[in-house]
């Protein structure tokens, strides 16, 4: 029996989240709420596919059109608000062997691009997985180029002291040696979400490097998230904030989305280590298995995120098109 695929019904739309959820690749962004926010904050027409066999579901694969003087382009997820992951997430294949899951997981993804070919002729197109999609072979039997990409996740579901001690010595003395007195970590709202996000774009504008990620998309997706969270971490000092971290939360899984960056402020706490440490205490006390660290692909930054000593894991860029649209495509930020 062949693949249906199409885009999401009213029908299919109301069971999309169930889908997300049941899903191995399923992501807070995948959410329906989020997609639609995603759109509204990019620009952006979201065709949310979904395929078939018969009445079983197969797979989801959200997909973003851009329009620019004439040209058409396909992002999953849209360019500039660097949301981590999105691209395809299977379902029912688990139980398969591997002959079956790797003809159904091949036939979805051609349904899904000869959509796209039939329906939106993109000129250019580029996909960022979840760390759930293992193959990529799929698609470039389709004409893409597949980029490994990498990122570090943190085991939870170990005892707190052995957590703890697996980390470098210098993680360890960072997070236990500092006065409790010293400072406070909570998780805040739509304020906190502001301090950060403000943060994060100053240090990014010191740097030279554009920073065009909406506060309101923020905002919008912290309000609209239907399963998963938003949540600000802040540390303050004296009570005035020093940094924070934005916390993606869905499933079983935090990720570490944006801030920890340099802080300006004169204090005397390892503000990021602490922090960190807060996100995986509060995770951990909420049965959550994971800490994604969300990139392991700077090697400057990489040294502070390897030393609480996380596996590495892979996820795919995947990309479609001319080498000159993928030049005009760049000029975009296309990949962030």
């Amino acid at each position: 029996m062949s693949i249906d695929v199409r885009v999401a019904t009213d029908e299919d739309r109301d069971r999309w989240n169930e889908f997300v959820e049941r899903s191995p690749q399923g992501t807070l962004c995948h959410e329906l709420e989020a997609l639609e926010v995603q759109a509204d904050h990019s620009g952006a027409t979201l065709h949310p596919l979904i395929g078939f066999k018969g009445q079983e579901p197969v797979g989801l694969f959200p997909v973003f059109e851009l329009r620019k003087q004439f040209v058409t382009t396909v992002f999953s997820p849209p360019p500039h608000i660097r949301v981590p992951y999105l691209g395809p997430a299977f379902l029912n294949m688990g139980k398969l062997k591997q002959r079956k899951r790797e003809r159904r997981r091949q036939r979805f993804t051609d349904g899904c691009l000869d959509w796209i070919r039939t329906e939106l002729s993109p000129r250019y197109a580029h996909v960022r997985t979840s760390t759930g999609v293992a193959d990529s072979r799929p698609f470039k039997w389709n004409e893409f180029d597949a980029t490994p990409e990498y990122t570090y996740a943190v085991d939870l579901t170990r005892e707190r002291d052995e957590l703890l001690k697996s980390f470098s010595s210098d993680a360890r003395s960072n997070i236990t040696n500092v006065d409790a007195d010293a400072y406070e970590v909570s998780v805040g709202g739509p304020e906190e979400i502001r301090l950060i996000h403000e943060q994060v774009k100053h240090r990014y504008e010191s740097q030279g490097i554009d920073f065009d990620v909406p506060v309101e998309f923020v905002l919008d997706l912290a309000e609209r998230a239907a399963n998963g969270h938003v949540r600000p971490y802040v540390l303050r000092v004296d009570g005035t904030f020093v940094g924070g971290i934005l916390a993606l939360e869905y499933g079983d899984t935090t990720g570490r989305w944006m801030g920890g960056v340099r802080t300006d402020a004169d204090v005397d706490v390892p503000t990021n280590d602490l922090l960190d440490w807060a996100i995986m205490e509060d995770a951990r006390d909420r049965e959550l298995e994971t800490y994604d660290l969300v990139g392991a692909d700077t090697r400057r930054i990489n040294r502070y995120k390897a030393k609480f000593n996380p596996g590495l894991e892979t996820y795919y860029s995947l990309e479609y098109g001319s080498w000159g649209m993928r030049t005009v495509a760049s000029l975009y930020d296309s990949v962030k």
